[in-house]
């Protein structure tokens, strides 16, 4: 189950993209299917197939797009949560192996194509919530449970 929080900028950027699919790309591929129709016999020709599976695949997209806004709930920073790990803080952590990892805390539709965001739903998010500087949380995976050590939280603002 994913929980339906969004940071603003993963918000704006989730809106520019069903902006952009719904405005111009699906528009121009509808051109071209139309375009690719006219030619005539449709079961051999490559731009026709290739461009209507392209706005099936937009439309997917812009339904989800459409669904999941309307869900999300937009998580502004606050004053009050610095010094403590809370959703959209940018964490870095330290295990005892000396391994750091620096990641920021998003909603699940925000991690894609993405090396430095993790799920709020993820099993380290969950164990750093409300934790400060210096505190230890202890992740448990299935591969075991590792401790890591909080070196610093920031937030964008």
């Amino acid at each position: 189950m994913k929980t339906p929080l969004i940071t603003r900028q993963g918000y704006d950027d989730l809106q520019n993209e069903l902006d952009e699919l719904w405005r111009f790309e699906r528009p121009e591929i509808t051109k071209k299917v139309t375009w690719a129709a006219s030619l005539g016999d449709r079961s051999e020709n490559a731009d026709y197939q290739y461009n209507k599976k392209r706005l099936r695949e937009i439309d997917r997209r812009v339904r989800y797009l459409r669904r999941c806004l309307d869900n999300l709930k937009v998580v502004e920073h606050h004053a009050d949560q610095e010094g403590k790990v809370f959703f959209g803080a940018w964490v870095e952590v330290e295990n005892d192996d000396g391994k750091t990892l620096r990641f920021r805390i998003v909603g699940y539709d925000e991690i894609f194509n993405r090396n430095d965001y993790i799920s709020i739903d993820s099993p380290m998010a969950r164990a750093l919530l409300k934790k400060q500087v210096g505190d230890e949380a202890e992740v448990r995976t299935d591969a075991g449970t590792i401790t890591w050590y909080i070196n610093n939280i920031t937030y964008d603002k």
